[in-house]
């Protein structure tokens, strides 16, 4: 076995702990070893990849215990291309709570950070879907944990809704997780594929009734409508570089998805035929919509940026429900698109709320305003989905591979309206904040420069100064650079994205892997 293979999760498992136990009065060693825990994240996910990059499929057995009755974990194409991502936007994130000192404002950030990245690691390798369960709730926890990070009133107000929202999906989980067992005898995911396949068509009520559930619990995690009512009030009044991790969160669940209705419930499997493209279709359009909408209506920036990651999640949700490679292979595409653009987003939009806070309203300029003003800019277009940057690239695949697809103008019509939408919020917000703002002054105004975010949603937060100012605007460049590389190279990303369509469409490779059927 491969012992590589659990180190992005054992690590980070140890670090955290050593930091609340050992370290935990001393933040300058604090940040040296969470720092360095994702340094050296990022390269172990690196050397992942490149071994997953040839198509094989790795397997990890805890305890030597052989699949299915031992805990596996499981490496192929998508799990490595989601640990890498998820590795580098934690490294970029932590850099830039570093230099803004964010987690200067409350107790255990790096600790909380830690658990996050294993919770969120773990459902990326985990073979099992109790153990996906179970590496939900770690992530969960440690996120309640960031969700309300330095206090406030509105920020615990909406950490509660986010509690209490996803509890209630926890619990479904284990419902839909409870039928599945009761029916194939099995939470292992290619030994759930195997049974699933074998259950005669007039036994599947029940097994139907568990993959319904189930759908709804990613639908719940990937904030797909209905069931979006936490991710604006949550991502918005979160302190905005934890909401630029969360970014990866929402993947969780489209992620979840394509594992479980590729090869567990797989759209050529008679019994579940259709199961999930027929409602997540319209679901994801209506997501899609509804979050440009939101775009154009919203008043806070937070909230803007909040609805832009809804109108993401509504587009690589179309994708995904296409079921077929193709738009697998888009969707995958732009799954690193918009992880490194909302992520990108929120990061600047914090910077935004420091200097000027979170309304969206003409005011005195804000300080290195035509620096974040250019930033701000190209968030926008990368939001949108516009040239020259790789959301446009994006949209065009999910578009390309609808061409066959039964509502193949719906979808269009609804891509290329929404993008339209977008693009008159951004601007909207963009030449409130930046353009009218310059012809405002004090005098003018006749108001008191408002005072930034944190001390609207807090009154008792105090914000540093920011010891290693130019740090933040590393951390934003680094993102901004990560869409532009992931531009110019469209050609060898989207040669990888369809490589791992196929070996998902291939389920029998990743099933024989983890049986011991075949070499590994």
């Amino acid at each position: 076995m491969n012992h590589f293979l659990i180190a992005p999760v054992v690590l980070p498992a140890l670090v955290a702990p050593f930091i609340i136990m050992v370290v935990r009065h001393h933040l300058d060693l604090i940040r040296i070893f969470s720092l360095a825990s994702t340094v050296a994240l990022v390269a172990i996910s690196m050397v992942l990849a490149a071994q997953a990059a040839d198509g094989t499929v790795q397997v990890y057995e805890l305890g030597n215990w052989p699949a299915p009755f031992g805990i596996v974990l499981v490496l192929d194409r998508l799990a490595a291309l989601m640990v890498l991502l998820t590795s580098v936007l934690a490294l970029v994130v932590n850099l830039y709570v570093i230099g803004t000192g964010w987690d200067e404002r409350g107790a255990n950030f790096h600790a909380l950070f830690q658990f996050q990245l294993m919770g969120i690691i773990g459902a990326f390798l985990t073979g099992a879907a109790f153990n996906l369960f179970v590496f939900f709730e770690v992530l969960l926890i440690a996120s309640y944990g960031l969700m309300i990070h330095a206090g406030g009133t509105r920020r615990f107000q909406a950490g509660v809704q986010y509690v209490v929202y996803n509890l209630l999906g926890s619990t479904l989980f284990l419902f839909a997780l409870g039928t599945l067992y009761s029916v194939t005898g099995t939470l292992n995911m290619a030994d759930l594929a195997v049974r699933v396949a074998e259950i005669p068509a007039e036994d599947t009520a029940l097994l139907r009734v568990g993959a319904v559930m189930l759908l709804l619990v990613f639908a719940i995690k990937a904030a797909v409508i209905p069931l979006h009512f936490w991710l604006p009030a949550s991502y918005a009044n979160a302190p905005l570089p934890v909401a630029a991790l969360f970014a990866i969160m929402t993947k969780v669940g489209a992620y979840a998805i394509l594992r479980m209705y590729t090869m567990v419930f797989g759209p050529d499997l008679a019994i579940t035929e259709g199961l999930a493209g027929a409602w997540l279709m319209p679901a994801a359009l209506a997501t899609l919509a509804l979050g440009a909408i939101g775009i154009l209506g919203s008043y806070r920036i937070g909230r803007l940026v909040a609805f832009g990651a809804i109108t993401s999640m509504g587009t690589l949700l179309t994708a995904i429900a296409m079921f077929t490679p193709e738009s697998v292979a888009a969707a995958l595409y732009y799954t690193l698109h918009s992880t490194l653009a909302a992520a990108f987003m929120f990061l600047v939009v914090d910077q935004i709320s420091e200097r000027q806070g979170i309304e969206i309203t003409a005011q005195r300029p804000m300080p290195q305003s035509g620096l974040i003003a250019a930033l701000f800019f190209a968030g926008a277009i990368a939001m949108a989905g516009m040239p020259p940057l790789s959301g446009f690239l994006g949209k065009l695949l999910v578009m390309d591979a609808a061409r066959d697809h039964d509502l193949v103008w719906w979808i269009w019509a609804v891509i290329l309206v929404s993008s339209l939408i977008t693009i008159l919020g951004m601007a909207r917000a963009g030449s409130l904040l930046f353009w009218k703002s310059h012809g405002v002054t004090a005098a003018a105004s006749g108001q008191e420069q408002p005072e930034p975010y944190e001390e609207e949603a807090n009154e008792q937060d105090e914000s540093p100064p920011q010891r290693v100012a130019a740090l933040p605007i590393v951390a934003c460049f680094a993102l901004l650079s990560g869409l532009i590389l992931l531009t110019v190279f469209a050609g060898p990303a989207s040669r990888y994205a369809e490589a791992t369509a196929t070996q998902l469409f291939t389920p029998q490779i990743y099933i024989d892997a983890v049986l011991g059927r075949g070499t590994q």
